[in-house]
């Protein structure tokens, strides 16, 4: 990729990661029709999405700094859980994120077979706006549980959920969110949950992959990709701004446009492979 392309991607990857629209599949189809060549075999590939990642993880964990510090303050503070709203949020994101680890480290090799399938892609972006929509009908009901009532069983099934966005096409937002809004949450609480997930998630699964930008198989521009990290990170950081405020103004349909977006651009994309 040259340096446009690199910094257009950044931009996705920062817009793409957060939106429940799917990042994965967004990095597949847009660079596909496009007409770039895009080796993502190539040693400099892997360490390029690293520092997305990096970059992505750093703008959740700043935008919500004061969250984390409540969360690991009632964390820290002795008693039951029950008794602390902060310190039972930190467990509940830590029961999430195991099953994230555990289905993630089983299951990303072999999902990503479907990467360089642009058909592929392009229906499992369409089943993702259908999820979104279906979505929308669970929160037609009232939602009545606050973050902080959240059932351990529930936080685990969110965190399950993401195994789905192993698959390029379907969101993780998207799939947790709608989790969320299933077991009763709004779609502001349910946001508020998905984000802070992600940061652990999204940065753990960069900080493991952090060697690999020591590979001597890798000559890449670093500056030029360190400027596309704070790009990205710059976008997310807009992003989550962006989203958060939607979600707290909006009481029914708020994943419709998303939904049907992703239904449109997918079909768009499967239209486009088949010529």
């Amino acid at each position: 990729m040259n340096a446009m392309q690199i910094l257009l991607f950044a931009v996705v990857q920062g817009i793409t990661e957060l939106f429940p629209v799917s990042s994965l599949g967004h990095g597949v189809l847009i660079p596909a029709i496009l007409g770039w060549s895009l080796n993502r075999t190539n040693p400099d590939f892997l360490p390029f999405l690293v520092v997305l990642h990096l970059g992505t993880a750093t703008a959740l964990l700043l935008y919500f700094r004061r969250d984390w510090r409540d969360l690991l303050a009632g964390a820290m503070k002795s008693g039951k859980p029950s008794m602390n709203p902060h310190a039972r949020i930190f467990w509940l994101l830590v029961v999430a994120t195991i099953p994230a680890g555990l289905l993630g480290l089983l299951l990303e090799k072999k999902l990503r077979l479907l990467f360089g399938s642009v058909g592929v892609v392009s229906v499992f972006l369409i089943l993702n706006g259908i999820v979104l929509l279906i979505g929308d009908t669970l929160k037609h009901r009232k939602a009545s549980q606050q973050l902080e009532g959240m059932r351990w069983t529930t936080a685990f099934a969110i965190g399950a959920a993401q195994a789905l966005a192993l698959v390029p096409g379907m969101s993780r937002s998207g799939v947790t969110l709608v989790t969320g809004l299933a077991a009763g949450l709004d779609y502001a609480a349910s946001a508020r949950f998905s984000f802070l997930l992600a940061t652990p998630i999204i940065g753990a699964a960069g900080l493991l992959e952090v060697p690999k930008l020591f590979n001597p198989n890798v000559h890449m521009n670093l500056s030029l990709v360190l400027l596309a990290g704070v790009v990205a990170g710059g976008f997310a950081y807009l992003s989550t701004w962006i989203l958060m405020r939607y979600f707290s103004g909006h009481e029914v349909k708020a994943l419709r446009p998303f939904g049907f977006y992703c239904m449109i651009f997918g079909a768009g994309a499967l239209i486009w492979s088949r010529f």
